[in-house]
């Protein structure tokens, strides 16, 4: 998920528009998506256990309102012209979803949350033109690293 975001924040910063901007980063959250069901997916069949039961359904559970949420206000910035907002937006809640989600998982997986909401809550009081580079530190490398880390320690 971090790689396709580094490479979403090299292709959304040469676009022409904030149109085309916000749908390459909404393309690339359902990219991500995708890849991370897929990979929960993996997990659960190696571990030979389903994936929406127990641990699985309680972090998609802590996962899903704060990503509604995201969605829900991606379409009233983007209805009212806020594109600066967007990024701030995004990664303060994506981190809220990580670290109520991550309540289910890993010590490190609310650590991570914690990271991504303050990076949102620094992108939100930061000029609009670094707009691509806070998408790429915390989509891209605040995702590497923890998934590195996460890998590397818990198997995944």
């Amino acid at each position: 998920m971090g790689i396709s975001a580094l490479l979403t924040a090299i292709i959304s910063s040469r676009l022409p528009s904030n149109d085309l901007w916000v749908s390459s980063w909404v393309g690339e959250a359902i990219l991500a998506l995708a890849i991370g069901g897929w990979a929960m997916a993996q997990k659960a069949r190696a571990g030979q256990a389903p994936v929406l039961e127990g641990p699985g359904r309680k972090f998609a559970l802590s996962l899903c309102p704060a990503m509604i949420a995201g969605g829900i206000l991606t379409l009233v910035l983007y209805r009212n012209a806020l594109f600066a907002l967007m990024p701030g937006v995004w990664l303060l809640l994506y981190g809220v979803a990580v670290v109520t989600g991550g309540a289910f998982s890993v010590n490190l997986v609310p650590i991570m949350g914690i990271s991504f909401m303050l990076l949102g809550t620094i992108a939100l009081f930061s000029p609009a033109a670094w707009a691509n580079w806070f998408m790429a530190l915390g989509f891209g490398g605040l995702q590497i690293v923890f998934g590195f880390i996460i890998a590397r320690r818990y198997g995944g």
